[in-house]
Order: structure tokens, then C-alpha cells, then sequence
């Protein structure tokens, strides 16, 4: 299988990934609750809209909507039958609009966690997760994925299965996790444990890093961790697009475009070389982050606070790697961010 992701990281510098799934699907009607991944047979110009958004704001690679496309997750809609449908048509979707783009375009077929807590803790052994995970990648294989892309991890024995699975469905893959919690995940992973993780997999991805999380400035962070490991795997950031706030019913997120631009250029000056967004990015925040990344030279490696006055200040104190480290001054927004 030709390995598109990795052609393209041979020859750039960076990448520009998508921006959020579920936000902009709820933009589109979506109503919460409701499984996402029943669009792709059901609302299939939706779909394709949320794609065509992606790549015609400048990304190099968007995702799937099939976060939530395993059996446990899809059991709860009474879809659990569905899983390779579903994913297949998915993927298929993205094929389409990707070999129509006038750019070379990856489809990475996302792959969500299981939403199960993994044994002993839990009742999800490491055999059922294997299971579920390769039933996932054989649909997104079918469908012309060209890349399959674990994200919003927070178990290290989730993200091993997932590794084992995607090496049986023979596929190249990426995974990220999310850390959310003082710099760790919500299974105390630190960016330090996870760089010998994805060192120690016997299949390692094709790049690994971090996804959603809190804000912008603590994922930067993370990435941090990440470089200062000194990984040989290309790095992933795909921050949030700001913090969410709760407004007229509805969850907005207070990321304006100019600050994910921001936000772009500061996470490729950390290290990362594949770049998107995740929860409240939407196709403008991606045009200015393309725009940004054209146009800026590359930086030194910031510090916490430059990164900070650029952004907003961590949510917490501690990354999670160092003991006993005080954070920069919590500074206020920039007013054009605001």
C-alpha cells in the first residue's frame, strides 16, 4: 500500500491537519447525544461539506467521522452490527473528496477510544479492545483511508491494543492523546511516559502526540515535553480552538482565527511537524493558521511564557514531568484574542 502521510512528511516541513469534528458538525445540526458516525450513510452532503471545509482552507489531511465508530461506542445507539459500514462509509466519503482536491490530500481514518476502562481497573481486557479496534481499522482499510489516526487517549493499554489491531489490518498509523489533567492524561500518562511508550510499541506510529485537552498554551506545553525527550517520530498538535464557554445555549469557543494562527506558528516552533486543531476550530481558524505557516519564518523553541503571553496562561502549575516548578505569570489576553 502506497504510504501517502509519510511521501508528503519526506518533502515539507510541516503539515496542516483539520480542525474539530463534532463542533462543526453541531454547527450543521447535529443534535448532542445523536451518533455522528450514522451521518455518513444518512447525511452524506454533510459529511462531505465537513471535508471539502478542511481542504479548501489549506489542510495536507483531514479526518474521518468515525471517532466513535467501535462497537462499544456504537452499541449505545443500537449500531454495534454497523461498526464496518459505518467506517467504510466514512472513509469512502473522504476518499472523494480528497483525490478531488487540487492538492495532495491524506485521509486519515479517525479511530476514538473505546470508551471502556481497560482491565484491571475496568472490564475491557487488552484481547476485546484488539478485537474492536482492528474490526474498526478493516472498515476504514475498506473505505480508502490512507492512514488510520488514534486520538483522545488517555490509557497507555488502550493505545497499545489500538497499535496491535492497526498492525494486523496492515495499515500505517498515527495516535495522539489528550492530556487534560496538570499536563497528564486522565490516566496520569506525561508527555515524558508517553515518548517511551510509542518507543517501546513493537508497530510505532507514523507520528504521535497530543490532541484537545484544555487550551492552546497547555497542549504547547506538552509538545514541549515531548521535544525535550528528543523523539525520532515526527510530532503531532492539535489544540483546541481556545476555551469553551458557555453562551445562549450553545458551547462556543473564545479562539479567534488570529490566535490559532498564533497558536499554529508557536506549535511548529516547539517541534511539531504535523499541525491542526481540535474542539471550536473551524475552516476560518484553519485558512489563517495555512496563511501563518506560509508566511512566518520559523522560530526559536519558545518558552513557557512567551507561549503564554501568546495564548493565555496554563491552567495549572505543573506539566506534570518536573516537581517543584513554578509557571510563568498567568498573563491577560491579548485583547485581539479576546
Amino acid at each position: 500500500m502506497s504510504n501517502a502521510l509519510s511521501k508528503l512528511l519526506e518533502t515539507r516541513d510541516w503539515l496542516l491537519a483539520d480542525g474539530a469534528t463534532g463542533t462543526n458538525l453541531f454547527n450543521m445540526g447535529l443534535s448532542s447525544g445523536d451518533a455522528p458516525e450514522l451521518w455518513n450513510v444518512e447525511q452524506t452532503d454533510k459529511i462531505r461539506a465537513l471535508y471539502k471545509g478542511a481542504v479548501d482552507a489549506g489542510s495536507d489531511l483531514f479526518l474521518t467521522n468515525t471517532f466513535g465508530g467501535n462497537a462499544s461506542r456504537l452499541k449505545l445507539h443500537d449500531a454495534q452490527s454497523r461498526v464496518h459500514e459505518l467506517n467504510k462509509a466514512g472513509a469512502e466519503l473522504g476518499r472523494d473528496v480528497a483525490d478531488a482536491a487540487d492538492h495532495p490530500v491524506v485521509v486519515a481514518g479517525s479511530v476514538g477510544p473505546t470508551g471502556d476502562i481497560m482491565a484491571p481497573m475496568g472490564s475491557l481486557t487488552h484481547e476485546i479492545a484488539v478485537e474492536m479496534f482492528h474490526e474498526q481499522a478493516e472498515g476504514l482499510k475498506a473505505g480508502g483511508a490512507d492512514v488510520l489516526w488514534l486520538e483522545t487517549i488517555s490509557a497507555p493499554e488502550e493505545y497499545a491494543a489500538a497499535a496491535e489491531a492497526f498492525a494486523l489490518a496492515d495499515m500505517p498509523w498515527c495516535g495522539t492523546m489528550s492530556f487534560d489533567t496538570a499536563g497528564r492524561t486522565m490516566m496520569g500518562v506525561t508527555s515524558a511516559n508517553m515518548v517511551k511508550m510509542v518507543g517501546k510499541l513493537d508497530t510505532p506510529p507514523l507520528a504521535f502526540g497530543a490532541n484537545c485537552g484544555v487550551g492552546a498554551s497547555d497542549l504547547l506545553r506538552t509538545v514541549l515535553g515531548f521535544a525535550s525527550q528528543g523523539p525520532e517520530v515526527p510530532l503531532i498538535a492539535k489544540g483546541n480552538a481556545g476555551i469553551p464557554k458557555y453562551h445562549d445555549g450553545h458551547i462556543h469557543y473564545d479562539g479567534t482565527p488570529e490566535l490559532m494562527a498564533d497558536y499554529a506558528c508557536l506549535a511548529r516552533d516547539c517541534g511539531a511537524t504535523i499541525i491542526g486543531g481540535c474542539c471550536g476550530t473551524t475552516p476560518e481558524h484553519l485558512e489563517k493558521m495555512r496563511a501563518a505557516l506560509e508566511t512566518r519564518p520559523k522560530g526559536d523553541r519558545p518558552s513557557l511564557e512567551q507561549i503564554a503571553t501568546a495564548l493565555g496562561g496554563f491552567s495549572s502549575a505543573q506539566d506534570g514531568t518536573e516537581e517543584g516548578a513554578a509557571p510563568p505569570r498567568r498573563p491577560r489576553r491579548r485583547s485581539r484574542s479576546a
